[in-house]
């Protein structure tokens, strides 16, 4: 009677079947996949994009790409089967074990970038772009060292505990579940703010230094005018034309400025007198003109995308995992907490959406991914649509 009755309790929740979660977690598994082989292969064929920083993008790529093909799809199973899992114990401690170990590598690696960015930001003369050093592979060794340290203790055994229910795949261990938060969420996020606030610091400080640098080349400038005019210049129709160059130094900061960007307490005021106005207006104009001409330092422009890029990144992350890590405390934590099944599988797909968002967030702001991207799709397109070709034209 007792066992007819259990048969009962268990058997509905046997026969639910999730469409909805069986629906989104194949499109998830396979935007998942495609987002993060495109960044893989763009990095591996595109010579302008075998950098530092994407090598770092390339691991955390990994890390998503991995937890789609061995976590996602049997999570994707149990989800569909209402949450009731019908496999052996012993899968499901793999799976618990890669899915805690992958996503630890995932949000490792995110810090990892952000301490790279840090890094280029804070000290850019000794930052090689090019060619991965000893920091980079410490860095990169690291993230996933230190994500299989978190998972080991579940590998030697730790979810094996008496009276365990084999229809539900979970972490039985409360002590562990706070362990594994605090090492793979409530450590790296706080570094992770902290260093992402440090470079959007350090970017404002270039900016301020960037624009008094300016400032003195425009005062420099009108100074040389003065001098000049008080020199007594020959009458204006003598002066020659085009008017002369504007001194090297001067042009070498226009090239990382642009003049458009000033505030107005920056803008040149250097009266001249009245028979030599249009000295000054026609040298501002070819300033101004020079400036917007000038293509900027290569590492100025991509240090100011950065802060456009910031709140994206850390906006995404936060809002990802959070609530998933909140949630799964809270539950370990508070034994009289009644937590539904449902929060928490809605928490847990949130998280695994981050790994979605990854690939797109760390490549749409960069203009060689996208060139890649398009040159590719274009590519497979035309592949296609060339094989369809000759098969209709096959007799």
């Amino acid at each position: 009677m007792k066992n007819l009755s259990e048969l009962n309790i268990t058997a509905p929740h046997i026969t639910v079947r999730n469409f909805p979660a069986l629906i989104f977690g194949i499109f998830l598994i396979v935007v998942i996949i495609c987002g993060n082989v495109l960044v893989c292969l763009s990095v591996y064929r595109e010579k302008a994009l075998k950098t530092t920083t994407n090598y770092f993008i390339v691991s955390l790529a990994a890390a998503d790409l991995l937890l789609a093909v061995l976590v996602l799809p049997l999570f994707v199973y149990a989800e569909f089967q209402g949450g009731v899992w019908s496999l052996n114990t012993v899968i499901c401690d793999g799976l618990m074990a890669m899915d805690v170990m992958l996503c630890t590598a995932s949000i490792f690696n995110l810090c990892a970038i952000s301490v790279d960015r840090f890094i280029a930001v804070s000290v850019p003369l000794n930052y090689n772009r090019r060619h991965v050093d000893h920091r980079q592979i410490v860095l990169l060794s690291g993230t996933w060292l230190l994500a299989l340290a978190v998972a080991s203790p579940i590998i030697f055994g730790i979810n094996n505990v008496p009276n365990r229910d084999p229809t539900v795949c979970k972490l039985e261990d409360d002590n562990y579940v706070v362990y594994s938060s605090v090492c793979s969420f409530f450590i790296p996020c706080p570094i992770m703010l902290l260093l992402y606030c440090g470079m959007f610091y350090g970017l404002r400080r270039w900016e301020e230094a960037r624009k008094a640098k300016l400032r003195k080349s425009i005062q420099a400038c009108c100074k040389l005018q003065h001098a000049a005019a008080a020199a007594a210049l020959p009458p204006l129709a003598a002066l020659p034309t085009p008017m002369p160059a504007l001194p090297r130094v001067i042009q070498q900061d226009l090239a990382q400025c642009n003049v458009d960007e000033l505030d107005d307490d920056m803008r040149p005021s250097c009266p001249l007198p009245p028979e030599y106005s249009t000295i000054h207006t026609v040298a501002y104009a070819e300033f101004q003109s020079t400036a917007q001409r000038k293509k900027r330092a290569k590492i100025n422009g991509r240090e100011r995308k950065a802060m456009k890029v910031l709140p994206v990144v850390v906006g995404a992350f936060l809002f990802c995992w959070t609530p998933f890590f909140v949630v799964h405390t809270t539950r370990a934590l508070c034994e009289t907490c009644e937590i539904s099944h449902y929060l928490m599988s809605t928490v847990t797909w949130l998280g695994y959406v981050n790994s979605a968002l990854n690939p797109i967030i760390y490549t749409v702001f960069n203009t060689e991914f996208r060139r890649f991207f398009q040159k590719f799709l274009q590519s497979t397109c035309c592949y296609s649509a060339s094989r369809m070709d000759e098969t209709i034209m096959m007799p």
